[in-house]
């Protein structure tokens, strides 16, 4: 798990979201608080202890989780309801390999459960509460989706930072007059593919012919990292271009200039880039 990476409210209580393998988990720990705000474990070991709510946990591992140990599943759920069944939360989780539900220790800890499950548990809470929590959670989804789209634009308008600088000194050292639009269009391309190649290894015909199924094209798909080197590079290949280096030469330098600025920004990355990642999550 990571650390909380959002709050949604519900009729006055702040509940944490944190997430994990791409998917949202949700305090149990802070829904609870709403039945008994000094002891919410409690509240989430009787909801455990449910033999409908052992079956429901049981469901989900059996739908999600390939390594689920159903042995264990069924002796919980045969001694489920019984007035002596006791069922924490570390407990399932370690006699069973669960991971729809985790538990936290630190300054973000408590039970965390998979969205699924945290609605399953407010619905026991109150479904009205659940109810409260679904909008908020909604609401979070939407201004997620609101930066992805931000972050989106932001990388275009990287990647066309240098652009008309790099394609002004193509059209003045490398057109000769009288070309067909045809050849132009040849010469435009043959040089956006020197700069695919030092950066991604790879032309742009050479990545969709490796990705058919993926939208978009090679740098539409590239990360930040990537399309921050890719327009200094088409700054430098402007100066290479009027230097008079030949196509080779600047490929090489070209290559050399992106795997040292690639590392430099993967190994020590400034703040606006670590902004910018955090949109993304």
């Amino acid at each position: 798990m990571v650390a909380v990476k959002g709050i949604i409210q519900a009729n006055g209580i702040d509940i944490r979201i944190s997430s994990s393998n791409e998917a949202d988990y949700i305090s149990l720990t802070d829904i609870a608080k709403k039945r008994d705000e000094e002891n919410p474990r409690f509240i989430i070991q009787n909801w455990m202890r449910n033999r409908s709510t052992v079956s429901f946990l049981g469901l989900w591992e059996e739908l999600n989780n390939p390594n689920f140990n159903r042995v264990e599943f069924e002796a919980f759920k045969n001694e489920s309801g019984d007035n002596g069944f006791v069922l924490t939360p570390q407990k399932w989780i370690e006699n069973t390999n669960a991971i729809g539900i985790v538990s936290k220790s630190g300054r973000y800890g408590g039970t965390y459960a998979h969205s699924d499950i945290a609605f399953e548990f407010a619905s026991w809470i109150s479904p009205e509460f659940k109810l409260y929590i679904i909008k908020d959670y909604q609401r979070l989804k939407s201004d997620e989706s609101h930066h992805l789209a931000i972050d989106w634009n932001v990388k275009r308008e990287i990647a066309k930072t240098n652009y008309r600088i790099h394609t002004d000194a193509i059209k003045e050292s490398l057109l000769p007059p009288n070309l067909s639009g045809q050849q132009i269009s040849y010469t435009y391309a043959s040089e956006a593919d020197i700069i695919n190649t030092a950066l991604f290894g790879m032309t742009a015909k050479q990545w969709r012919s490796l990705n058919p199924k993926v939208s978009g094209n090679i740098r539409d798909n590239a990360t930040i990292e990537q399309l921050i080197v890719l327009a200094n590079l088409e700054n430098l290949n402007a100066e290479y271009i009027r230097d008079g280096l030949s196509q080779s030469e600047r490929l090489f330098r070209l290559n050399q200039v992106a795997l040292y600025q690639l590392n430099t920004l993967l190994t020590n990355p400034p703040k606006s880039i670590e902004t910018l990642k955090k949109l993304q999550k």
